[in-house]
């Protein structure tokens, strides 16, 4: 085994032991709060979500549910929050510290029920039908349902359902129990909360009954039970009701509540997918060190040999010495794509190191979404600076062009295609719509920090000098001769996109996963070892065919490198389509086009990042291989 195969096992040794860690760290300043009996207990909704809809998100107060005593206050959020379409308000339920209810009105009664118009019925049995849930938090904590799966395995569910359809009518779950988990202090006199569960029910009108105090029953257990339906065309008369069960729970420590949200029934897959991805490295890597390296050399040495009459004619890659680096058409839009590209990679980089380390904790709502948008304007500096350069080094003219290239082309084109998305949330009435001053505030993050940063990165770039070229450049270029068939531009970009994809489409269906079925995705250990993996496999691939290019003397490799190993990006879109139709339930055209919105920015993201690890690597390649042989 070579010293790459040692080091990424090292890797996979020590990236498990670090996430084993992860899921009790937490940042200093996140500290628990404690609870002493009879202490005041806020339960807070945060939005509500179906997979149905794309996670197309709405405002708990969308639907006409009870509403608290004083007044609704929104909860002042950060810009991942805002992105992510929550919407954090207090709540109608009143809940003191180990305070046991078994049932009390929420708002309405058997006697005096809340009449729900039909505006706000047909809000109800739409939401019903997408399969919507609620989403709430007590003590920062997420509500989950538990499951029970039928090999007899318990798995917990993000929210509760809004309600069910049966026989094409809408029940509502009108009733909700809670169940929260506290951990006793030990002394016992103070407590945290460590779980909080829901299970909610649907009771018809004269199901519950109010006492002369006011107070609320439950129908006797075994007794018939018939739901809450939502009338399609009238009014309906109901009631909202609740219940509370506190649950002294040793086991669970504070630092390790999120564990349940956390825990992966799937490290197995991880595992296969790791070693699956190892296995395709180590024979890449093998053949290439078989093929590339010991015919190298010995094409490295036939060149230089001394002998006059063998080096008469060039014959293979050495041939197109002169033309290798001529500076290809439309130089400012690769510098600009590469500079897009460079920025995307130090933002994923140091995005999921610091997310590697548990300082991204889901605890920290919309934290990663922040820390990636803060990241990728502050590494505005290292694109501009790295197109600024390769512009230079491509004889490139009017560094400003450039340079405002660079910081619009990507930037503008994901603002455009959300500015776009947000009027079909906006006509929604979904909270996932981003408000106006969230748009100023991007705006100004992209050109108040962003833009300047690249002007001041391609500045610096363009007054450096070029990057060395071993050989020179011939005045008048080469022609090209014809090519074989599996040397094609699209079969190549093909040919190279499948071992890349190969080595991560496991991890990418939990990152799918992550994003559209409502999960937590928090194993950045198994994600970095995979991100080394996809860079591994990207440079070795372009590498090998940029080589196979060059021996069938065609010089035109510029593009060609980053088409190539962007061509991974194509079998992820496929996936992102099979994934749609196999694995999501998405029928409405709004959704549809949120998700293939979505993932078309995805695929560009994508298709940047690995097309700038394989044109700096064959860049490096080319500048090696030419600066070993002996040029007239």
């Amino acid at each position: 085994m070579d010293k790459a195969g040692y080091l990424l096992i090292g890797l996979v040794y020590f990236l498990t032991l670090n996430f084993q860690f992860s899921y009790g760290f937490y940042l200093p300043g996140v500290a628990p709060h404690e609870y002493t009996n009879k202490d005041k207990v806020i339960i807070k909704a945060v939005k509500m979500t179906s997979i149905k809809t794309a996670h197309m998100p709405y405002d708990y107060y969308y639907l006409p549910f009870c509403e608290p005593k004083g007044k609704k206050e929104y909860k002042p959020e950060n810009l991942g929050e805002v992105l992510r379409g929550d919407r954090i308000v207090n709540t109608a339920f009143e809940l003191r510290m180990n305070d046991n209810i078994e049932c009390a009105n929420l708002c309405g009664s058997s006697t005096k029920p809340i009449t729900v118009s039909k505006g706000d019925a047909k809000k109800f049995i739409k939401l019903i039908k997408q399969s919507y849930s609620v989403h709430m938090i007590v003590d920062n904590l997420p509500v989950a349902t538990k499951l029970m799966t039928q090999d007899g395995k318990i798995q917990y569910e993000h929210g509760f359902k809004l309600g069910i359809m049966s026989n094409k009518v809408a029940y509502l779950h009108n009733h909700i129990r809670f169940n929260i988990k506290i951990h006793p202090n030990k002394e016992g006199t103070a407590y945290r909360i460590v779980g909080f569960e829901a299970i909610p029910r649907s009771y018809a009108l004269n199901q519950i009954k109010n006492d002369k105090e006011g107070k609320c029953k439950l129908p006797e257990k075994g007794a018939s039970i018939s739901g809450q339906s939502i009338q399609k065309d009238g009014s309906t008369k109901l009631m909202f009701t609740y219940s509370v069960y506190w649950e002294k729970e040793e086991t669970i420590e504070w630092a390790s509540r999120w564990d349940t949200y956390l825990r992966m029934s799937d490290v197995q897959i991880h595992w296969f997918s790791i070693v699956n991805s190892l296995v395709i490295v180590l024979v890449l890597s093998g053949a290439l060190a078989m093929i590339l390296i010991r015919t190298l050399r010995r094409d490295i040495a036939n060149y230089n040999k001394d002998d006059v009459e063998e080096t008469m004619e060039e014959t293979g890659w050495k041939l197109v010495h002169g033309d290798v680096f001529r500076p290809p058409p439309h130089p400012r839009l690769l510098a600009s794509c590469v500079g897009a590209g460079v920025q995307i990679f130090y933002m994923f980089l140091v995005t999921i190191t610091f997310a590697m380390f548990g300082m991204l904790s889901p605890a920290r709502r919309g934290a990663l979404m922040n820390a990636a948008i803060v990241m990728f304007v502050l590494m505005g500096t290292i694109a501009g600076y790295t197109s600024g350069r390769l512009f230079k080094t491509l004889k490139g003219q009017e560094w400003k062009k450039s340079a405002f290239l660079t910081a619009t082309l990507y930037p503008g084109i994901v603002f455009g295609t959300c500015f776009i998305l947000n009027f079909f949330l906006w006509g929604q009435q979904s909270t996932g719509a981003v408000p106006f001053t969230t748009m100023l505030a991007l705006l100004l993050l992209w050109f108040g920090i962003s833009t300047p940063l690249v002007y001041l990165g391609s500045y610096f770039g363009y007054r450096k000098q070029p990057y060395e070229h071993p050989v020179r450049t011939n005045q008048i270029p080469r022609q090209v001769p014809e090519q074989v068939w599996y040397m094609h531009p699209i079969i190549c970009t093909l040919i190279a996109g499948v071992l890349p994809f190969g080595a991560f489409f496991i991890e990418l269906f939990f990152i799918l996963t992550a994003i559209w079925e409502n999960q937590f995705y928090y194993l950045f250990g198994f994600l970095f070892l995979v991100f080394l993996i996809l860079v591994i496999s990207c440079s070795e691939i372009t590498i090998a065919l940029t080589y196979f290019q060059l021996c069938a003397e065609n010089y035109h490799w510029w593009w060609r490198s980053f088409f190539m190993s962007g061509g991974c990006s194509i079998y992820v879109f496929a996936y992102c389509i099979f994934y749609y139709v196999a694995k999501l339930d998405i029928i409405d055209f709004v959704p549809t086009l949120l998700y293939f919105g979505y993932t078309m920015l995805m695929i560009l993201t994508f298709y940047l990042l690995t097309g700038t690890i394989g044109f700096f690597s064959t860049y490096w390649f080319i500048r090696r291989i030419y600066g070993a042989v002996k040029i007239d």
